[in-house]
């Protein structure tokens, strides 16, 4: 097997795993590229607010060297969490997120998706990112190497690919056969702008952080984002074709708008209107999952790392994780002298270590949707 410190190493995929990971290894001399099918940065919206762990995606920040840079972008207050009653909208004492530790505000600070993946891209040597390129396949070629084969039907080997390329992994295949099923729970999204000014009743209600409400089946989520965004979802357990059967075309946004309101009867004014009365049109989420454990024997020349290796239900902790598989990931290639021994070190920490965190999540959707 090759030298890890003369190994080519290529990164399928430039979201924040992907992208720690390659960052910590340009720190430490090795050479690496990075892979996406994306056109630029830009080319789609980047998602919504995500809180950093200390020792997990903090952790991994901290290993790339770029703590303070990410504190600068943060925003301590919004790891605020407040539930409330979905009929009166009161607070209630309830925790949220279920199962938190409690840690403080100050511990696990808030920041956009969009200025997270924006940090690592602009840590990374001019060119490690290669845009447009579209993957086809990743095929081990039985000598320690990987073949990509790209949409363009364009070819490039490596020593090591490493699938950080997401739920819809191209690069799976290569190392296992399981796919994402659906978990049961679909998510409607919509956002309201300039909130403070335009939508001040709903800036109260959310605060500087989260809101939360349930009844029954249905969840209401209502999370501040920077610039005075607040990003709204709608959580529900229903059939994978619920629309169908509803009679609803999830691409029509009035007619979503109409079965939300239904479903949501008997709901505070207040909260109806954070899921109803939005500036953007409804985005249709259903959620999906690998199987738990989502384990695979190791093959030479390819590994994954965040939902390409343990895709879970969405509850705070999928992105602090994929950055710590990127930095665990970067430090064995560093530590061990050779690529294969340190793809398995790796992996022998990672996949026990997710397998446990994708059970505690899929206990912790049926909390909060049952």
């Amino acid at each position: 097997m090759n030298s890890t410190r003369a190994a080519r190493v290529a990164i399928v995929g430039a979201g924040p795993g992907g992208l720690v990971c390659a960052r910590i290894l340009q720190r430490h001399g090795t050479s690496v590229t990075v892979f996406e099918r994306e056109a630029a940065f830009d080319a789609r919206p980047q998602g919504g607010s995500l809180d950093l762990h200390p020792d997990t995606g903090q952790a991994a920040i901290r290993a790339a060297g770029l703590l303070d840079r990410f504190h600068a972008l943060s925003r301590p207050e919004g790891q605020e969490w407040r539930s409330v009653d979905h009929a009166t909208a009161a607070a209630l004492e309830e925790e949220w997120p279920p199962g938190d530790e409690g840690a403080g505000v100050e511990d696990r600070p808030e920041i956009d998706r969009g200025h997270l993946r924006g940090l690592l891209l602009e840590s990374l040597a001019p060119g490690t990112v290669r845009w447009g390129h579209a993957l086809g396949s990743a095929r081990p070629l039985g000598d320690g190497t990987c073949r990509l084969v790209f949409a363009n039907g364009a070819t490039e080997d490596f020593d090591l690919v490493v699938g950080a390329d997401g739920a819809w992994s191209r690069v799976r295949p290569a190392v296992s056969d399981a796919l994402p099923a659906y978990t049961g729970v679909v998510f409607i999204e919509t956002g309201f702008d300039d909130c403070d000014v335009r939508h001040p009743g709903l800036a109260e209600l959310v605060g500087p952080g989260t809101l939360m409400a349930k009844s029954g089946s249905a969840l209401l989520c209502a999370q501040r984002n920077s610039n005075g965004h607040i990003r709204t979802y709608v959580a529900m357990r229903v059939p994978q074709d619920w629309h169908t059967a509803a009679g609803v075309d999830p691409a029509d946004s009035a007619a979503t708008r109409a079965f939300l309101a239904q479903r949501l009867d008997g709901w505070a004014e207040s909260l109806r209107y954070a899921a109803l009365d939005s500036d953007h049109d409804l985005v249709h989420r259903p959620l999906f999952a690998l199987p738990v454990p989502h384990v695979w024997e190791h093959v030479p020349g390819v590994t994954l790392l965040g939902d390409a290796a343990h895709l879970m239900p969405p509850l705070g902790v999928g992105v602090n994780h994929a950055l710590l598989d990127g930095a665990d990931l970067a430090r064995a290639l560093i530590d061990e002298e050779r690529t294969d021994d340190a793809v398995r070190a790796y992996e022998e920490l990672m996949l026990p270590r997710s397998s446990e965190l994708a059970k505690r999540c899929v206990e912790g959707l049926k909390h909060l949707v049952p």
